[in-house]
C-alpha cells in the first residue's frame, strides 16, 4: 500500500521545467535510481521501484531538513514509507543539502 503523500511544488529546482527546454537529455526513472522531492519544508529523497504513466513509484530512503540534518520522520512521512512521485513534483538535490 502506498502512503498518500501531498508533494510540495519543485520551484526553481523543478526536473519538468528543466527538461522542457531540453526533452533529449531527460532520463526516465528506473528501478534503484533516487529522486527527490519537497514535502513540507523538507527534501525528501525516494528509491525507485517502478515507473508507470509518469509516476514513480518507491521508499522514502531518506528525509533531510534544510539545515542538511537527516531525520527518521517528519511531518508524518517516515523512512521506508512507499510512496507514488509524480513527475511534476520532482525536483534537482539542492547544493549542500545531503551527503
Amino acid at each position: 500500500m502506498h502512503k498518500h503523500v501531498e508533494w510540495d511544488a519543485p520551484g526553481g529546482e523543478s526536473v519538468d521545467s528543466h527538461y522542457a527546454k531540453d526533452p533529449q537529455h531527460r532520463v526516465e526513472p528506473h528501478p534503484g535510481m533516487i529522486l527527490t522531492a519537497h514535502y513540507k519544508g523538507a527534501t525528501a529523497r525516494i528509491k525507485v521501484e517502478a515507473y508507470k504513466d509518469g509516476v514513480s513509484i518507491g521508499e522514502i530512503a531518506a528525509l533531510i531538513d534544510d539545515g542538511g540534518t537527516r531525520h527518521d520522520s517528519h511531518a508524518g512521512l517516515e523512512i521506508g514509507d512507499m510512496v507514488r512521485l509524480p513527475d511534476d513534483k520532482r525536483a534537482f538535490q539542492a547544493p549542500g543539502n545531503d551527503d
